[in-house]
């Protein structure tokens, strides 16, 4: 074999030894079977609000309990991060994911102020001792995780539920307060089709009972009491993971760490990978973020 190919190939396997041996083992190895307490997933019916909600729980092996993790979807939902849901399971964490009532076949009226109303029923649901029985879990260890627009509603979920253990923000959308100022300046009206113009863009066919007027209007008279930044006193208490990408979304995230670190808070991780709103080419490192972040919050336990 000729010189130069022999040390390409002793670089490439350099390269995998260093890859494998920085990256976490819920990202490259299953763990051992448990037949006693297998990793399991249980699909049901949440309930929240008189609806019944697609939910489901990817249960970790062994017998627990599991702290767990409520992985929240974006506007409308078409990354799920099921990904990240698998890794987590594997790290040991059992991970419930749903959808909001009127989004992606579960019924109901989408909304934002129903997104919020859903996670929390979510939380009691995972609170109730005998639903945390049947999955293994800690329902005092849980921690709320969104994406895009699961920031936004997992930073306001948590704000008002000083029980939730940790918060995980993967290019939270600043939805609602991104509009302050117009709200501010009292130009909600004029403020309305530009806001109801990018809503539709993104695209409605999965949501149900809502228009993009309806939301426009719903972030508009919400814009203070949602906005991202003004949530830190809130927060403060507890370890935050803050991820932001090259998505045009990183300056409310960055003020609300801004926020955090001004009225002390150390336990602020703010981490930026420079790729696309859904990660779209970084995924393993996505992952690695989120386990070294649940990792922080293990060793605090």
């Amino acid at each position: 074999m000729p010189l130069q190919k022999i040390f390409a190939a002793a670089v490439l396997l350099c390269a995998s030894i260093a890859f494998h041996a920085q990256t976490p083992a819920a990202i490259t190895t299953d763990p051992a079977p448990d037949k006693a307490n297998p990793a399991a997933m249980q699909s049901f019916q949440l309930p929240s609000h008189g609806a019944l909600l697609n939910a489901i729980v990817y249960v970790a092996a062994g017998p627990g309990p599991h702290p767990i993790v409520i992985l929240l979807h974006g506007f409308p939902g078409n990354e799920k991060n099921l990904d990240l849901a698998q890794t987590i399971r594997r790290a040991g964490w059992d991970v419930l994911f749903f959808n909001y009532r009127g989004s992606w076949g579960s019924p109901g009226t989408f909304s934002f102020t129903h997104s919020i109303e859903d996670t929390q029923s979510a939380i009691a649901y995972l609170r109730d001792p005998a639903n945390a029985a049947k999955l293994r879990s800690d329902p005092k260890y849980i921690v709320l995780i969104g994406h895009s627009m699961g920031g936004m509603i997992a930073a306001n979920v948590a704000a008002g539920d000083p029980e939730i253990r940790g918060v995980g923000l993967i290019s939270g959308a600043n939805m609602a307060g991104r509009l302050l100022p117009a709200v501010q300046a009292n130009k909600q009206e004029e403020a309305l089709p530009r806001v109801t113009k990018g809503l539709a863009a993104e695209g409605l066919a999965p949501l149900a009972g809502c228009t993009p007027e309806s939301l426009a209007r719903e972030l508009l008279a919400n814009a203070a009491k949602w906005n991202l930044p003004d949530l830190a006193p809130k927060l403060s208490a507890r370890p935050i993971l803050v991820v932001t990408s090259d998505d045009g979304l990183a300056d409310a995230s960055d003020a609300l760490v801004a926020n955090l670190k001004k009225i002390g808070d150390t336990e602020v991780n703010a981490v930026h990978i420079p790729t696309d709103h859904g990660y779209s080419d970084h995924r393993i490192a996505l992952q690695q973020t989120v386990l070294e972040g649940l990792d922080y919050l293990q060793s605090h336990r």
